[in-house]
């Protein structure tokens, strides 16, 4: 006789997904680990002339250019604070679905922890502002309110021109 196999019919269970955790101020967020690329320490940048304050910079990788946002100065007009726990962290940004995913660096503060859970953990809050749209849904837990950061909602397209058109003309 057949018997079925545990939770045969049943919906599948969702599955935990690993987050980079790192802070600005005493606010704590969130980014999805697969859209990280590579963690180094803060390097010293290139600066951009008449870039926004919260783009950082650029430094040379492996051979290519790759920008760098300030997520604090971004989020808050601060900029970073230069600790230990301060890192620069690679991303893949996806300029245009035409295109290969460029490298994207950002300045995370005390980003030294991670965090598994269910990505639907994560909950919308209700607010939707146009100036932070990467500013995504926010989870609970003992510490308090931590939000998710889309990777993809970072650049305006003003800013993705200023910072990868000459990579796409080279390309």
């Amino acid at each position: 006789m057949n018997t079925p196999s545990p939770g045969h019919g049943a919906a599948p269970a969702a599955r935990s997904q690993l987050f980079l955790v790192f802070h600005v101020g005493q606010e704590r967020f969130a980014l999805p680990a697969v859209e990280i690329a590579e963690v180094l320490p803060r390097l010293l940048l290139k600066p951009i002339a008449q870039a926004p304050a919260w783009v950082a910079g650029i430094f040379a990788h492996r051979g290519r250019m790759v920008p760098v946002l300030d997520v604090r100065q971004l989020m808050f007009d601060e900029p970073a604070v230069t600790r230990t726990s301060t890192r620069l962290v690679l991303v893949h940004y996806r300029v245009d679905p035409a295109h290969p995913q460029r490298l994207l660096g950002l300045i995370l503060e005390q980003a030294n922890e991670t965090l598994r859970c269910r990505a639907d953990e994560f909950r919308p809050y209700g607010l939707a502002d146009r100036q932070t749209p990467y500013l995504g849904p926010v989870r609970e837990d003992a510490q308090g309110l931590m939000q998710r950061v889309s990777v993809q909602d970072l650049l305006d397209a003003s800013v993705r021109e200023l910072l990868y058109a000459a990579a796409e003309e080279g390309a």
